[in-house]
């Protein structure tokens, strides 16, 4: 399964990027993104986003 942060709820607060322990998280341009290619579908970063921002597809 795959994960996607959605901008508009994104707070940009950087807790899933420190979550992710694959580094698949990454910041670009004060927002961030998922890189699939680095992304095991763990879901530790949709669980530690304070405003929900992270979603499966």
């Amino acid at each position: 399964m795959a994960y996607r942060i959605v901008a508009d709820e994104c707070q940009a607060c950087g807790t899933c990027l420190e979550s992710c322990p694959t580094g698949a998280i990454l910041e670009e341009e004060g927002t961030y993104r998922i890189d699939p290619e680095k992304c095991e579908s763990c879901g530790t970063c949709m669980d530690a986003c304070p405003t929900g921002a992270i979603v499966e597809e």
